[in-house]
Parts: C-alpha cells; sequence; structure tokens
C-alpha cells in the first residue's frame, strides 16, 4: 500500500477480543470516536478483529453499522505477542483498503501497530484524544505534519508531560490512529435487535518462529486488593504530608495508613500518589507501605480521567497538577491557605487538617453503608 493511493474513504476499526468474548472499555469508546469520524466524513466503515472470540465480538457490535467485518482468528492471536498481532493487524489493514485505521491505545495496540505503519509505509499517532474532521485547525498548537491531508481530518494530543496540545493532520496512508482510554463515553449499542453480522476471516500464517515468545501466566492482586481501579468515579491523591510531623510534633504513619486505606475500601476510589510521596522509599524516609511509582500521577507520572479528583496533603505545584488535566471536577485538602491550589488549580480547597477531615468522611461513609455489606 504505498502513500500515493488516492483516499478511498474507508474506515478501519481494529480491536482485539479479549478470551471470554466481551468488549471492554477501551474498545467501546473507540467505537464512539470511530463512529463519529465515519458520519462526518460519509465514509465507510470496515471492522477488523484479532483473537478466536472475535465473532462474539462482531454480534456485540452488530448495531455500528459496519459495512464489511474482517476477522484472523485462531488461538495463537488470543496472546499479546508482537510478531502474532502485528502479523494480524499487516493482514487486516491490507485486506480492508482501509486508509484511516483507528483502534484503541491499549498497551497491546501500542506495541504492535508502529511496526505495522512501517511495513504499510503509513504513519501511525499515538495517545491520541480527540478525531476530528474540519473546523479545528485554528486551535493553538496546529500542525500540519507531510503536507495536505484528508479533507478536515485531524487528531488531537499531547506533548512535553500534557503542557501543550497539538492538532495533526497527515498525508501518509495508511493513517493508524491509537485512541487513549478515558477521552470519550462507551458506545451504548443499538436500540434494536440486529442479526450477528457475516465475519470474513483472513487465513493468517503463523510459522514458529512467530511464536517464540509465550505467555507462561498471569499474576494479579487478589480481588479487592487492589488501590488502582481505572474506572472508579473518584482518584484520591496522598501527598507527602501524610508522613510529616503533625501538629503534636509526632509522626503518624500506622494511623495515616488506616484511615487512607478505610477510605479507599469505602469509597472503592483509585489511589494516586505525588512524586515527593513515593521517592521517599528511596530516600529512606518513612513511607507508606502500599504506595509504588505505579501511583504516581502528574507531569512525571500518569495521566488520570476519573471523573472527580481529591488531592490531601499535597501542595499543587504544576508538575502534580498537570497530570489532572482530563479530571473535571478537583478538590483539595491542604493546611497552608497559599498552595498551589489556591491559585485556581482546584475547584474547592478545603483549607484544614487532612487527617480530621477525613477521619470524619470515613466515619460519615461507614453509617453510610448498608448493614448487609461486610465491613
Amino acid at each position: 500500500m504505498s502513500n500515493d493511493q488516492p483516499m478511498d474513504q474507508t474506515l478501519l476499526l481494529l480491536l482485539h477480543a479479549q478470551p471470554d468474548g466481551t468488549v471492554d472499555r477501551p474498545s467501546l469508546e473507540t467505537v464512539t470516536a470511530t463512529l463519529a469520524v465515519r458520519d462526518r466524513l460519509r465514509a465507510s466503515l470496515h471492522v477488523g478483529l484479532v483473537g478466536s472470540r472475535a465473532r462474539d465480538v462482531a454480534a456485540a457490535l452488530a448495531a455500528c453499522g459496519a459495512s464489511r467485518w474482517l476477522a484472523v482468528e485462531g488461538e495463537a492471536f488470543d496472546a499479546a505477542r508482537y510478531a502474532t498481532d502485528a502479523a494480524a493487524a499487516e493482514a487486516l489493514v491490507r485486506a480492508s483498503g482501509a486508509s484511516v485505521v483507528v483502534a484503541p491505545h491499549t498497551s497491546r495496540w501500542a506495541r504492535a501497530l508502529p511496526g505495522v505503519a512501517c511495513r504499510l509505509g503509513g504513519r501511525v499517532d499515538t495517545h491520541v484524544t480527540r478525531v476530528v474532521v474540519g473546523g479545528d485547525t485554528a486551535r493553538r498548537g496546529h500542525h500540519d505534519v507531510g503536507g495536505p491531508s484528508a479533507p478536515g481530518l485531524q487528531v488531537a494530543r499531547w506533548y512535553y508531560r500534557q503542557r501543550i496540545e497539538a492538532v495533526l493532520t497527515r498525508a501518509e496512508r495508511p493513517w493508524i490512529i491509537l485512541v487513549d482510554p478515558g477521552c470519550h463515553a462507551p458506545w451504548p449499542g443499538g436500540t434494536a435487535a440486529v442479526s450477528a453480522p457475516e465475519v470474513h476471516a483472513l487465513a493468517v500464517e503463523v510459522p514458529p518462529h512467530l511464536q517464540r515468545t509465550r505467555i507462561v501466566g498471569i499474576e494479579a492482586p487478589t480481588s479487592g486488593s487492589s488501590t488502582i481501579r481505572p474506572d472508579a468515579d473518584l482518584l484520591f491523591v496522598a501527598g507527602a504530608g501524610w508522613t510529616k510531623k503533625q501538629a503534636d510534633g509526632q509522626v503518624h504513619l500506622a494511623e495515616a495508613e488506616q484511615i487512607i486505606l478505610e477510605f479507599l475500601e469505602l469509597s472503592q476510589a483509585s489511589l494516586g500518589g505525588s512524586k515527593s510521596l513515593v521517592d521517599l522509599s528511596g530516600e529512606g524516609q518513612a513511607v507508606l507501605p502500599f504506595l509504588t511509582h505505579l501511583h504516581q500521577v502528574g507531569q512525571t507520572g500518569s495521566t488520570p480521567r476519573h471523573r472527580k479528583g481529591l488531592s490531601t496533603c499535597c501542595h499543587g505545584e504544576e508538575p502534580h497538577v498537570v497530570g489532572w488535566r482530563f479530571i473535571t471536577e478537583r478538590r483539595a485538602i491542604n493546611l497552608d491557605p497559599g498552595c498551589g491550589w489556591a491559585r485556581g488549580k482546584a475547584d474547592v480547597l478545603y483549607v484544614a487538617d487532612a487527617f480530621e477531615v477525613m477521619r470524619r468522611l470515613n466515619e460519615h461513609l461507614r453509617r453510610r453503608r448498608p448493614a448487609s455489606t461486610p465491613a
């Protein structure tokens, strides 16, 4: 597929099937983004599926109105493996003839699809937050990469640790677009019952050298023990103040741990940490043992997309706050009325002792807990 091939106004929605045949949230969000682009471009939509349960996914998405369904099936394509994922994706893109490919930015596709774009002579953009058609070229940070592109098709993404947003267009085809989770509402499904579509299976050879990587097992936290919950409504962020001396001149690390973990259990919120807090373990200082670098949010950590955020004992410094860009309601608890959160970075700032506020909040949540719910 060469770069000078004329655009055929065909979109390919590329998804990998879950082992149980369900459609995960990032995939449903990508369906929403793709359908919006299809409607604006009046393009033909093809769906490409990878995995042995591809037909179950096709049945679940039947109402999306795709004109063609393609699949690469077989147990060899169930595992998240670069060689087989890239081979399957390449076959699907070639068979569809699509000039634009849209896929969720999962760790699996982010690893394989850049290589596929290289094989096909196209381009790839990762961590895309919006896919738009026309009317957005006047936004700050707009770049036209590689010359004129398809009529009005643009993507937005963030650069330099979330400080700059750029709107991009590209001339090369195929153009592979990886949509970041949490930026679109999940596709709700059709309003009427639709029969399962006819799926055309592609034959992709899997010689032994493509299967040298093997999945020998999966280690996951036991149910209820994980404190990282991407789908939670609330993100609770703990700052280094929890480990410092309090009003009585003493450090109350055990009490801090009990208060935070009880709140997470009662509210089912997700836990985040400031860089200063998660770095304490490497400095030989007192730490909260359940906080790791996986919890770090901000400029050098993850960029959460929870609907609400509650920051405690954090000062609201710029590197930390930029990671909250996609959180729509921000609240903070800090004893310092002049901290960064008070300078327009929080919707509500509670100037109070976080220990006392969170104790009372936990009491309130305990009273609201149904009697039948185990503690």
